[in-house]
Parts: C-alpha cells; sequence; structure tokens
C-alpha cells in the first residue's frame, strides 16, 4: 500500500467506509483485541477495495500486505473471520521474522448494508459506539453480528438506546452490556469485553466512533494555513473564520473543512460551540481578538489560544480592566497565550506544530512531556472490566 492511503486521517478512513457501503465491494479490517504492545490499539481501521491496496492502519506497515491478502479472501467468501497475529520477539509471523511486543486480533468482516449506521452518524457527525459480537458462547448471536448504541442526547454517554440490524440481541444482555459501553464511549476508546450473562460466557466488541473534535481557527494570514493542514492531519474538523468584511475560500485554505465570514460579536450565533471545540485567534488584529476572546469565554470550548507576545495580552487585559472587565481564574485557566507547546523552531510549520500539539493535548487530556520520561504504556488503556451473572 501507498504511504499516502496509510497515514490518513481517521476521519478520511470513515470516508472510505462511506464509499465502500455503497459499492459493496469492500472489507473492513478492525483491531478488536491486543495483548502487550501494540502500534495501533483496538479500534483500529483499514478498508480495503477489490482495486485498492487499502486506506488506514492496523498496525505499523508490518501486517498490511498481509491483512490485504485475507480481505481477498473474505471478499470472495462474503464472510467475516477473526485473524490472529502474534508479533512477540519470541514467534515468526508469515515468514517475515516480524519480532514486536503483542498480539493483536483483527476483525475482517464485508462492509455491507449492516454497517450504514456507522456511515450515517459519520455523515452527521454524531457519536455511535458499534458492538460487535467475537464469541457468542452458546447463544443463538452469530460472530460478527452487530448492535450500534447512540447516546439518547449529545455528549451524554450514561444514557443509550440501541439499535438491532440483524440477529436480536436480547434485552437482558444489552442491559448488561450497556455501562461498560456507556464507559468505553465516554472515554473515546474500544476494546472486547468478557461477560457472563443466563451462565453463558461472550466476548464482544465495543468500537467507539467518535465525531471528530473541532478546530476553530480566526484569522486569514498565511499562518493560519499551516494549522489548518496540521489539524485535519491529525483528524480535526477545522473551520477557519474571518473578521471584519476579510474574504477567505477553499483555494486559500485547501484543508479546511467550512469557511466563514463574521463578526466577533456575533460567534454564539454562527457557531454551535461546545466543550468538543477548539479555538485559534491569529486574526493579529488587537481589537478583533479582544472582542472574539470575550465572547468564546462565555461559550463551553475550554481551550482558546492566542498567537502573539505575553506583552499584548498584557495589554489586553488593560484594556478590559479599564471597563471593569477582569478575568476569574476559570477563565484564565482556558486561555492559553503565546499559544503552543516550547518545541523550538520559528517558521510557520514550527509554530503551527506546536499549536497543533498543543491542541491534541488538551483534546486527549494529557501533560506534554517527553514519551521516554513517561510511566506506564503511552496509549490509553481500556479500564473497563465487565463480569456479570444475570
Amino acid at each position: 500500500m501507498t504511504t499516502s492511503d496509510w497515514s490518513v486521517p481517521e476521519t478520511e478512513v470513515l470516508d472510505a467506509i462511506v464509499s465502500g457501503i455503497t459499492d459493496q465491494q469492500a472489507v473492513l479490517a478492525t483491531v478488536v483485541a491486543v495483548d502487550g504492545s501494540a502500534y495501533r490499539r483496538p479500534g483500529a481501521k483499514m478498508v480495503i477495495t477489490d482495486d485498492s491496496d487499502g486506506v488506514g492502519t492496523v498496525t505499523a506497515g508490518c501486517l498490511e500486505d498481509q491483512v490485504i491478502g485475507l480481505a481477498e479472501q473474505v471478499l470472495a467468501d462474503g464472510e467475516q473471520r477473526i485473524e490472529r497475529f502474534d508479533l512477540t520477539g519470541n514467534g515468526d509471523v508469515w515468514g517475515l521474522g516480524v519480532g514486536c511486543d503483542g498480539v493483536v486480533d483483527i476483525l475482517l468482516e464485508p462492509l455491507n448494508s449492516d454497517y450504514r449506521p456507522v456511515a450515517e452518524a459519520h455523515e452527521n457527525a454524531e457519536d455511535i459506539a458499534v458492538l460487535t459480537m467475537l464469541d457468542g458462547g452458546e447463544t443463538d448471536i452469530e460472530q460478527g453480528d452487530h448492535v450500534f448504541a447512540y447516546p439518547t442526547r449529545p455528549a451524554s454517554y450514561r444514557d443509550l438506546s440501541f439499535e438491532m440490524t440483524a440477529t436480536h440481541w436480547p434485552e437482558e444482555l444489552l442491559t448488561t452490556l450497556t455501562e461498560p459501553t456507556a464507559e468505553l464511549l465516554a472515554d473515546n476508546t474500544s476494546d472486547s469485553i468478557t461477560t457472563k450473562w443466563e451462565g453463558k460466557t461472550i466476548e464482544v466488541f465495543v468500537d467507539s466512533v467518535r465525531a471528530p473534535p473541532e478546530l476553530v481557527v480566526f484569522g486569514s494570514g498565511h499562518d493560519v494555513a499551516p494549522v489548518v493542514e496540521l489539524a485535519k492531519q491529525v483528524s480535526f474538523s477545522v473551520t477557519v473564520v474571518t473578521f471584519r468584511g476579510t474574504t477567505a475560500d477553499s483555494e486559500q485554505f485547501p484543508a479546511a473543512d467550512r469557511i466563514l465570514t463574521t463578526a466577533p460579536a456575533d460567534l454564539q450565533e454562527t457557531f454551535a460551540f461546545d466543550t468538543d471545540t477548539y479555538a485559534v485567534l491569529m486574526s493579529h488584529n488587537f481589537v478583533d481578538d479582544r472582542l472574539a476572546l470575550d465572547e468564546l469565554l462565555a461559550t463551553p470550548v475550554e481551550y482558546v489560544g492566542m498567537v502573539g507576545s505575553r506583552g499584548r495580552f498584557e495589554q489586553m487585559q488593560e484594556a478590559f480592566a479599564a471597563e471593569g472587565r477582569r478575568f476569574s481564574a476559570a477563565e484564565r485557566d482556558r486561555i492559553y497565550t503565546p499559544a503552543g507547546l516550547d518545541l523550538g523552531g520559528g517558521t510557520p510549520f514550527h509554530i503551527a506544530q506546536s499549536i497543533v500539539a498543543e491542541v491534541t493535548a488538551i483534546h486527549h487530556g494529557r501533560d506534554p512531556q517527553h514519551l521516554t520520561d513517561r510511566t506506564g504504556p503511552i496509549h490509553e488503556r481500556s479500564l473497563v472490566t465487565q463480569s456479570s451473572d444475570n
């Protein structure tokens, strides 16, 4: 497979799922379990069509060719399968001598209309969890059957509704699976869970498919484009907003999902801000940035980055104070200025890299540090364990 197809953002993998369902000639490969360390965690996806080398990645590139070969068989047979790859140093994978640190289970399944709820959720920027039966034990539920879980209210993951497209899953079983599904969806993690139901042990993979976080970049200067481009590469949905009659178009910002023009005072009427929205002010206009900052602090946005010096922000605070407006401690904690991590480098892409890295860390709840200094696993592990007997 090509490097460009291997390293696409997750949003493009979901786009490929939408296309695969329409064409009915594609296989979805999903990491459903990892024992030990691996490059990708459960939920990593790859879409393989009958005329391509695949979009997305399930490993660091060492198994993609083998997965493509298996996908051809799945597509020909029309039957899903689970394949286990032992990447530990003591094993040999497919004669390649690949030695990593984990055992990876990958589910390969033909894409068809049963998977349409995921495509619709992606197109509508909604959250959804996919429950896939990996081992139904002695139940009548077949391996590969799906149930789809939706938050009944936006960003409320404790209250779920379920939709079935094939084999009926008993309500009692869904009740057993509700809590771990809600926890995984809230944490934006995926994992296989083992549970007991009516004395039977079953294994279900819960795949959290969350709508991408939103980055809103305010400005139209040349330094905006690198921020937009890098943010898209790490799967943000990106909106560019311009002020005071300044216009921009898709030719100037080809990677942007949307380009809007409005007044700073009208931001809340123009755009729906929530806790999964992040804002970067880089209009380089003191008045516009000041007005926009005040508006953004009235929204649930948890990160407002401002490009500029500390001295500029101090002047802004003095201007606010002259009008009797002072920031509370909670508001000040949401303002990041100068925006970005201390990575060094001063080119536009260096600056963009530092800003996008900071937003990414905030989104994932991380305190940026050297990975070599980090204790514990690099990737988040699911804390969900479920073992109940109804």
